[in-house]
């Protein structure tokens, strides 16, 4: 690139993000190239020069080269101005100073020359290296102009927030900043709910995502990105009694599913955050009892199609898992609570599946109390449950259910066209399977099929 540079006889820079890893030791593979001129041209002769194949975006003005496993985009410096109900801007040719002056945030504006002669140098005018050092998102505008001009950029401030933070040094958005956030919260409205969506989904994949939402929260913008949750703040006392703060709950819920999901599960964080989002629909105080919460886990699965349905976020089976989550995630705790039989810890199975580990490690998450013996004891008693899971799954190959008796069967056995019946004695025999009555077989549920056909009076026809 840097002799493509001389070649062409133009300004060319790295810029952004990988600038800014570069100095905070982390591994990037997305490289953003600036040229004063054309982006398109230069990109053609980078990959004419590597012998890599350049992708053209004409509408955006940009190209996109993959060498040696990075990803590398090309676009010529630019100026912006933008309209106030629109954050698609107007764009004319620029310099890198304006290129920089319309990035995002100080940390995101620096630049290193690809030219000869000053090749690797540091172009940083707004102080970017400070910032980075002192855990610091600041824009190089004034906030005002550069979150009107677009408001996805104050989502982008606290996912910064979030991944970048270090157990040694934590990120932090300047006070001006977080401010003005709260000025331009309304913006939010202007932006389409999948741009949203995809950087919630960023932040739910960092290392503490709880800081993400307790910042959006801060900032005011969390009843405009999920209301649901903003409804979890608060402790309401009655008598001199008072119920566990729902919101800081379902954040430790989050941290902790995170830090034991190695696998990066996306939807699993979602469910952890949205496990008790049930809970003001169902909240009552009882006399003598105290707060209660009975329901919570039903209505929260109800929940969770329309909240997808407003961020836009996948109707698929993504949703679906996430709503069982939610639905199940007080059944192992009740467990823990009651007696572990082995009919209950079937129905579990039945109703989990190939999710049951997923759900296991929610459960878990979801212990958060404060009190050391009680969480010591819980998580005793939640061992007991996972060991007799693995020895029901052994012995009853419950987990991916499939009854013994079909329809066809049945209606081939007692000679019945398509009704109710068939529905009602499959039903029967797998309520006595779950229940531990009979054996997971076709033997013994055929044994029980007969017997009960022979009750409500239906003769075989073979």
């Amino acid at each position: 690139m840097s002799e493509t540079a001389s070649e062409l006889g133009v300004r060319a820079f790295a810029i952004g993000g990988y600038v800014r890893d570069c100095f905070l030791g982390r591994p990037s593979g997305d490289i953003d190239i600036v040229v004063e001129g054309s982006g398109l041209d230069f990109a053609r002769a980078v990959g004419a020069k590597t012998g890599s194949k350049v992708s053209y975006f004409k509408n955006f003005g940009t190209a996109m080269m993959h060498f040696k496993g990075d990803e590398i985009e090309f676009v010529g410096a630019r100026k912006e101005s933008y309209s106030r109900e629109s954050r698609k801007p107007i764009v004319e040719n620029g310099t890198l100073e304006d290129d920089q002056l319309r990035r995002d945030f100080t940390i995101n504006a620096m630049a290193f020359s690809l030219n000869e002669g000053s090749f690797g140098e540091l172009v940083d005018p707004f102080g970017g290296i400070r910032d980075l050092a002192a855990g610091i998102i600041r824009t190089p505008l004034d906030p005002d102009t550069t979150y009107s001009d677009d408001p996805l950029r104050m989502l982008r401030a606290i996912r910064f927030a979030t991944r970048l933070s270090t157990p040694e040094l934590e990120f932090r958005i300047v006070p001006e900043s977080m401010e003005s956030m709260r000025r331009m919260a309304s913006r939010l409205e202007i932006l389409s709910k999948e741009r949203i969506a995809e950087e919630l989904d960023k932040m739910l994949l960092c290392d503490r995502p709880s800081r993400a939402w307790r910042l959006m929260d801060e900032a005011g913008l969390l009843p405009y990105i999920l209301p649901q949750l903003s409804a979890l703040k608060g402790v309401e006392t009655v008598d001199g009694r008072g119920h566990k703060e729902i919101f800081s709950h379902t954040l430790a819920v989050l941290d902790n599913v995170a830090a034991a999901d190695s696998n990066q599960n996306l939807w699993l964080r979602w469910a952890a955050l949205l496990h008790d989002i049930g809970k003001p629909a169902v909240k009552r105080f009882v006399p003598g009892t105290g707060w209660t919460f009975h329901g919570h886990d039903l209505v929260g699965s109800r929940m969770v199609p329309k909240i997808f349905t407003s961020l836009r976020l996948p109707l698929d089976e993504k949703m679906k898992y996430v709503k069982k989550l939610v639905w199940l995630h007080m059944r192992p705790i009740a467990l823990v609570d009651d007696e572990v039989t082995d009919s209950a810890v079937r129905r579990l199975l039945f109703d989990a599946g190939d999710d049951i580990d997923d759900l296991m490690l929610l459960c878990n998450a979801d212990i958060t109390s404060k009190n050391p013996e009680k969480v010591r004891r819980v998580h005793a008693n939640f061992e007991l449950v996972k060991q007799k899971l693995v020895e029901v799954e052994a012995k009853d190959a419950i987990r991916n259910f499939k009854n013994p008796i079909t329809g066809d069967y049945i209606m081939e056995l007692y000679g019945l066209e398509p009704c109710n019946t068939i529905g009602q004695l499959k039903e029967y025999v797998k309520e006595a399977i779950l229940d531990g009555r009979i054996g997971n077989n076709f033997e013994e549920a055929d044994a029980l099929l007969r017997e009960k056909a022979a009750e409500i009076g239906l003769k075989e026809c073979r």
